[in-house]
């Protein structure tokens, strides 16, 4: 299939678990109804809690657990792929859990699991942030073969790495799940995508939190999937919300031909 209708949903998490999940499926069900066959969630859909130590409280073991079982649940049901933003898989540091971004197909089977190797740091203000106190770091990129294309995987702070998806080679999509600040949001998240698909030549489809969290933190949320020419297709500011676009691999197809900017790289 050339065409495919994606959905990149947008949440605003809460400390509760189970709100969580019963948004996520009602998201996620909204994104099938209106014909989407593959749904994308953001970083921490699960929770964000009042305290960063909240998420490692929910550690599974891979493969097992109850947020592992809703999402192979929900993908069957909805009959649609959902990459499900990050999950917290437990580690063997049990203070520290893997931000796994875990894809399953339609019929419920986990077809990928790729662990968030970039971890953020940031200070500013009254705001401070490090994600290495609570989360261990990934090994490896990764993209996998579906029937949509090929998929790259990455999650929030990955994408100001490049070299991570050009370690990838070729492939159709990127996935950016995120939970971007309020301040590094409004100076980078837009161009950073835009310049992620530029430069792969690939649609950019990036779920995210947004909105005013119980924490009394603020996520940058602006949910969008961008085309291989750098164009926005579809944003949503703030708020929970469905984000839908057309995936065309013909377009990306276009587009390399005009401008055969992989073809024409030179490696000193």
């Amino acid at each position: 299939m050339s065409v495919t209708r994606f959905a990149a949903l947008q949440m605003v998490s809460a400390p509760d678990l189970v709100a969580n999940l019963e948004s996520a499926s009602r998201l996620i069900a909204a994104a099938a109804a209106a014909g989407a066959r593959l749904a994308a969630l953001p970083e921490n859909f699960y929770i964000i809690g009042r305290h960063e130590g909240d998420k490692v409280k929910l550690a599974e073991q891979d493969g097992r657990g109850p947020i592992q079982d809703f999402l192979k649940q929900l993908a069957v049901e909805n009959d649609l792929w959902i990459v499900a933003g990050t999950v917290p898989i437990a580690s063997a540091d049990g203070r520290r859990i893997r931000s796994a971004c875990l894809v399953y197909d339609e019929r419920g089977r986990r077809v990928a699991r790729y662990d968030k190797m970039h971890l953020f740091r940031f200070e500013q203000g009254d705001e401070n942030y490090d994600e290495t106190r609570t989360v261990e770091p990934g090994d490896a990129p990764l993209a996998i073969d579906s029937p949509f294309g090929r998929l790259a995987l990455s999650v929030c702070y990955d994408v100001r790495y490049p070299e991570l998806y050009r370690a990838l080679g070729a492939f159709d999509v990127m996935f950016v799940p995120s939970a971007f600040t309020v301040p590094t949001g409004a100076a980078h998240w837009e161009l950073l995508l835009r310049a992620r698909a530029v430069e792969n030549q690939c649609y950019v489809v990036a779920p995210a939190q947004g909105g005013l969290h119980a924490s009394g933190r603020r996520t940058y949320g602006h949910t969008l999937i961008v085309d291989p020419w750098g164009e926005i297709l579809a944003v949503q500011p703030e708020g929970e919300g469905v984000v839908l676009a057309e995936v065309d691999l013909r377009r990306i197809a276009q587009v390399r031909a005009s401008l055969p900017a992989h073809a024409n790289r030179r490696m000193h």
